[in-house]
């Protein structure tokens, strides 16, 4: 029986794909604040800049594939029973090859209603614009988790991690909640493995750093957890 590997994964797992972070951007896009453009009083004031923003998002992310950190992932699918809790918006792990993956943040490539939440769109193309409408006749928005609203996977998420053998924390500064909180629901014994070039803490027992971008850094985590197998 394989082991339960769980990947809590961030913005650094998808930088060596080209895709800006919010921090990559100096907290700007164009004139506007990011966090202006990314939350429910934006959409409110001016939902075609925010549409705007998302579109330039999804343009950039038609340009970019998976880097060997996200491949890297996938392969541990062989060996391990993998499950991928991202902090990312992109597609870049199931593009790979993962096959469960659980976006807290919500997903660039979908669209919901504004009037039914459960109402989700896959979209085929880079453009979601004004007028673009759900069934029931309202307009669609972008299916992300914005500044200042609740985070509905966080409960799905701790489940998983609870029943992890093995936690790879990559490409996060832990810095951003509730998704930080979520290596406390680890067990005592789970080994936690942190793959990061700006290594953040985890005040745990049992963690190996490997300090290193995604990229090189997954080659050196398959090193280790050969050791575990």
């Amino acid at each position: 029986m394989k082991k339960k590997l769980v990947v809590l994964s961030g913005a650094g797992m998808s930088q060596e794909s080209g895709l800006k972070t919010f921090r990559d951007m100096g907290g700007l896009w164009e004139q506007y604040d990011v966090t202006e453009v990314a939350t429910p009083e934006a959409w409110d004031r001016d939902p075609a800049l925010v549409l705007r923003f998302y579109n330039e998002r999804r343009k950039q992310l038609f340009h970019s594939e998976p880097n060997a950190g996200h491949h890297g992932i996938a392969e541990l699918q062989q060996w391990f029973d993998v499950d991928v809790i991202t902090q990312n918006v992109d597609n870049l792990h199931e593009r790979a090859g993962s096959t469960r993956v659980l976006h807290l943040h919500g997903e660039l490539m979908k669209a919901r209603s504004t009037i039914d939440p459960f109402l989700i769109y896959e979209l085929e193309s880079w453009a979601l614009d004004l007028g673009d409408q759900c069934e029931k006749g309202s307009q669609l928005r972008p299916h992300i988790v914005w500044f200042g609203e609740p985070v509905p996977e966080i409960p799905r998420a701790i489940g998983i991690v609870e029943t992890a053998d093995i936690l790879v924390v990559i490409g996060t500064s832990l810095a951003v909640y509730p998704a930080a909180g979520l290596v406390n629901y680890a067990r005592r014994e789970t080994p936690i493995f942190v793959v990061d070039p700006g290594r953040p803490e985890v005040y745990r027992e049992n963690v190996t750093y490997i300090v290193e971008k995604a990229g090189k850094g997954v080659v050196k985590l398959k090193e280790e957890l050969r050791k575990l197998m």
